[in-house]
C-alpha cells in the first residue's frame, strides 16, 4: 500500500477528541470537586482558542475550490458541519456535567452557585447595592440603529447582553457590556442559613437591568459572545524589522473577523435575524450556546472551603544530584543530570541561570527563548549577567502565538541591558529549548549544555511535564555552538553551511532523515528475525511523512507504542496498515508536554528527547532540537517513567480509529493501576529519600 492510500485522521476532529478527554476529567468522581470545575474551565478555554486559531483556517480552506488534492483531503467540504456537530455534542455534555453533577455536588458542600435561578429575597438588597456602587460605572449601553452598524464592535471573547426594549409602541435592541475584565466574574454573597451563595456578574446586571434603561421597558435579555480570528497575517519577508511588523499586527489581532457568535437559547428568531444582518454574520458562525458564556472563568470560582476540595499539593522533590553546598556547574561536571518537571523543583533551572550570572568563571551565555513568564526570573538573571560583564546572546522568538507582546517587551529590556538580541528568522520559528554556558575552569574552557523538551517559563513549569538534561559533554557543546552560530547568521538553512550534526537532531538540517533511519533500522531487525520496537511520546502527531513511516514499520511487524496527548492523525489498529500500532492519551492534573523517542535497537535501546512534535510546522517551519540520552542511569529513569505511563489504566485512554468520520474515540480503560503521574511523583520522592 503506497503512502497515498494510507488513512489519515483529520487533525481538527482529533483535537476536539482530545478536548473531550479533558471534559471527561470533569465528570470523574475520583477527582476533587474544584479540580473537576477547573477541567471545565480548561475545556472552555481550549475551545475558545480553537475557534480563534483553527476555525478561520477551516472556513477558508473549505471554501476553496479544490479537487482531489491533499488540501481537500485535509479540509473536506463537510468539515465545518462535522466540527459543529462534534462541538455541539460536547457542549451538551458540558452542560449535563455542570448542572447534573457539579452544581449538586457544590450544594452538598453548602456552596450554592446561582445558575439561572431567581435571586432569593434576602440577597437582593446586597446585590443592588453592589450594582449601584461597583458595577454601574463600567456599563456602556448602546442602542443598535439599523443604519449605523459600524458604530458597534463586539470585542473578541468579551461578554455582552442583547437587550430587547419597548417604548412608545416600538421595539428596539440594545447592546450592553458585561465588564468581567474590570470586575470579578463571581460575587460572593453574605452567608445565610449555613450556605455560601455565589452569583455570576451577569446576573448582578440582569437583576438590575431596568436601572440601565429607565425610559424603556426591558422585555428580553440574552447573553452573547463573539470569537474573532487570531491568526496574524505576517508578511515575514527578508527585509524590514520583524519586531515592528509584529507590533502593528498585534494592534489588529482582536479586530479579526468573526469565527463564532454564541447566543443564549430562547433568543427570538426576529432578534437573531436582525443580529445576523447587523453584524454581517454567516449562518455557520451563529451558534447557540448557554445562558452563560466564557465559562473558562469557572477556574476562578470562589472556594470557601479552601484547599479541601482541590488536588492535594505535591511538594516539588529536590533533585538528588544538586546540592546547595556546591555549584550547579560542579554537579554537572560530576555527572549528567536529568530533571523531571514539575515533580522536581524548578529551582534548579533558576539556579543554573542565577549562578551563571554571578560566577566569575562564566564568560558567555547563549539561550533560545520561545515563551517566558511575564515576570521572568530567567530573563532577570540574563540581564544581571550582562551587567556583570558577561557576553550574553539571546535568540527571542517574536512569533510565539499569544506571547508576541510579552516577548517583544523582554527583547527591548534585554537589549537595553547590553544583551545581544537575535530576532526571528524569516519564515521560521525557533522552538528549540537550549542554552549553553561557557566557563573558564582551571585554565581551560568547560561548556555546560542545557537541553530540554520545555520549559524556560517558571509559570507553566509548575504544571507542564518536561525533562531537562544538564551535561558538560563537549560533543553536545560543540554542536550547540554550531547551532547558535547558525541562528546568529539569520540565514535560511539552505543558504548556510551544511552543519555535520552527529549527536543533535535539528529540524531543517537532519531530523527527518535521522528519524527515518532509526525506524528503518527497526524494520531491518524484524526482517532479520529480531524484534523491532518503537516507543514515541508526543503532544501532537500530524506530519504525513513520519506517520507513513510508522505505518511502514507496522506493516513490517515492528511493535509501535505511541503516547500522544492531543492531535493524532495516525489511525491505529487499521488492518493492513497499523494493526501493530497502539495510541494512548493521558490527561491528569499536569499537562503532558514532554517529547521522548525510543528505538529498541535489538536490546540496545536508544533514547532521545527534545522540543519537536511531529507536526508539519515543527518539522518543516521551525528550528527544533532533539538530543540523545547516553547515560544508562538516565535511560533507566526515562524507561521507568514511560512504563508507568504505558500501564496507566486510570488516567490513560486508548485511541480507537473512527474511519468513517476520520476521527478517533477515547476508549476508557477503567483499571485499578496507580495513575502514572502519581506513580512518577512517588518514584522520584522515594529516590530522593534514599
Amino acid at each position: 500500500m503506497g503512502a497515498e492510500k494510507d488513512l489519515f485522521l483529520n487533525r481538527d476532529l482529533s483535537w476536539l477528541s482530545f478536548n473531550h478527554r479533558v471534559l471527561l476529567e470533569a465528570a470523574d468522581p475520583t477527582v476533587p470537586l474544584y479540580s473537576r470545575i477547573s477541567f471545565l474551565s480548561i475545556f472552555s478555554s481550549n475551545l475558545d482558542e480553537f475557534f480563534r486559531v483553527r476555525m478561520p483556517a477551516i472556513f477558508a480552506f473549505t471554501d476553496i475550490k479544490a479537487g482531489k488534492t491533499s488540501l481537500r483531503e485535509e479540509y473536506p467540504k463537510d468539515l465545518v458541519e462535522a466540527v459543529q456537530q462534534l462541538v455541539h455534542g460536547q457542549l451538551e455534555d458540558f452542560g449535563r456535567i455542570l448542572t447534573q453533577q457539579l452544581l449538586p455536588a457544590l450544594k452538598e458542600e453548602h456552596i450554592h452557585l446561582y445558575y439561572g435561578e431567581t435571586l432569593q429575597t434576602e440577597h437582593r438588597a446586597f446585590v443592588k447595592e453592589y450594582f449601584l456602587s461597583r458595577v454601574l460605572s463600567f456599563l456602556q449601553p448602546v442602542i443598535l440603529k439599523k443604519d449605523h452598524p459600524d458604530d458597534v464592535f463586539l470585542e473578541n471573547n468579551l461578554l455582552y447582553f442583547i437587550v430587547q426594549l419597548e417604548a412608545e409602541g416600538k421595539t428596539r435592541y440594545a447592546l450592553l457590556n458585561i465588564p468581567s475584565g474590570n470586575l470579578p466574574r463571581f460575587l460572593v454573597l453574605p452567608a445565610s442559613g449555613g450556605d455560601q451563595h455565589i452569583l455570576f456578574l451577569d446576573d448582578v446586571i440582569r437583576e438590575n437591568i431596568g436601572l440601565v434603561f429607565p425610559d424603556h421597558t426591558v422585555t428580553g435579555v440574552y447573553s452573547v459572545k463573539m470569537t474573532r480570528d487570531a491568526e496574524m497575517d505576517l508578511q515575514d519577508e527578508f527585509v524590514g524589522d520583524i519586531a515592528e511588523k509584529i507590533e502593528k499586527q498585534l494592534e489588529k489581532r482582536d479586530a479579526g473577523r468573526s469565527t463564532r457568535f454564541l447566543y443564549q437559547p430562547g433568543m427570538p428568531e426576529q432578534m437573531q435575524t436582525f443580529l445576523q444582518g447587523y453584524l454581517s454574520l454567516r449562518v455557520e458562525e451563529f451558534v447557540q450556546g448557554g445562558r452563560y458564556h466564557n465559562l473558562k472563568d469557572l477556574g476562578s470560582l470562589p472556594n470557601p472551603s479552601g484547599k479541601r476540595l482541590t488536588f492535594e499539593n505535591w511538594s516539588a522533590v529536590p533533585h538528588p544530584g544538586f546540592h546547595t553546598d556546591c555549584s550547579v556547574f560542579d554537579s554537572v561536571n560530576a555527572s549528567d543530570q536529568l530533571l523531571h518537571l514539575p515533580y522536581h523543583s524548578y529551582n534548579t533551572i533558576l539556579r543554573f541561570f542565577n549562578e551563571a550570572a554571578i560566577d566569575p568563571k562564566v564568560k558567555e551565555i547563549f539561550v533560545t527563548l520561545y515563551r517566558v513568564a511575564s515576570d521572568s526570573h530567567i530573563v532577570h538573571a540574563l540581564i544581571s549577567a550582562a551587567k556583570n560583564g558577561k557576553k550574553v546572546t539571546v535568540f527571542v522568538e517574536l512569533k510565539a502565538r499569544f506571547d508576541e507582546a510579552n516577548n517583544l517587551r523582554w527583547s527591548k529590556e534585554m537589549k537595553a541591558a547590553g544583551i545581544r538580541i537575535i530576532n526571528s528568522i524569516p519564515g521560521l520559528k525557533v522552538h528549540a529549548k537550549v542554552a549553553l554556558v561557557r566557563r573558564y575552569e582551571n585554565k581551560e574552557w568547560r561548556d555546560h549544555s542545557f537541553m530540554a523538551t520545555g520549559n524556560f517559563n517558571e509559570s507553566t513549569g509548575r504544571f507542564y511535564t518536561d525533562h531537562v538534561l544538564f551535561t558538560s559533554d563537549p560533543a553536545f557543546a560543540v554542536e550547540l555552538t554550531w547551532l547558535f552560530e547558525y541562528l546568529q547568521s539569520r540565514k535560511q538553512p539552505a543558504d548556510y553551511m551544511k552543519i555535520p550534526f552527529r549527536h543533535l537532531l535539528v529540524s531543517q538540517f537532519n531530523m527527518i532523515k535521522r528519524f527515518g533511519e532509526l525506524i528503518d533500522r527497526e524494520i531491518a531487525h524484524v526482517r532479520a528475525g529480531k524484534p523491532g520496537y518503537v516507543l514515541i511520546k508526543l503532544n501532537n502527531l500530524q506530519e504525513k511523512e513520519m506517520i507513513s513511516k510508522l505505518y511502514e514499520a507496522s506493516k513490517a511487524g515492528v511493535k509501535v507504542e505511541l503516547i500522544v496527548r492531543s492531535i493524532c492523525c495516525l489511525a491505529p489498529g487499521v488492518p493492513g496498515q497499523s494493526e501493530n500500532i497502539t495510541v494512548r492519551r493521558i490527561v491528569d492534573r499536569y499537562l503532558e508536554h514532554a517529547r521522548i523517542f525510543v528505538f529498541g535497537n535489538d536490546g540496545q535501546a536508544e533514547y532521545f528527547m527534545g522540543s519537536a512534535d511531529w507536526m508539519n510546522r515543527n518539522l518543516h517551519s521551525r528550528i527544533e532540537v532533539v538530543f540523545p540520552v547516553y547515560k544508562d542511569e538516565l535511560k533507566k529513569q526515562l524507561q521507568q517513567i514511560l512504563d508507568l505511563q504505558l500501564n496507566d489504566t486510570r488516567k490513560s485512554v486508548m485511541l480507537k480509529s473512527d474511519t468513517e468520520r476520520g476521527s478517533c474515540e477515547n476508549v476508557m480503560l477503567n483499571g485499578l493501576s496507580v495513575p502514572a503521574q502519581e506513580g512518577i511523583y512517588n518514584m522520584l520522592a522515594a529516590s530522593y529519600k534514599q
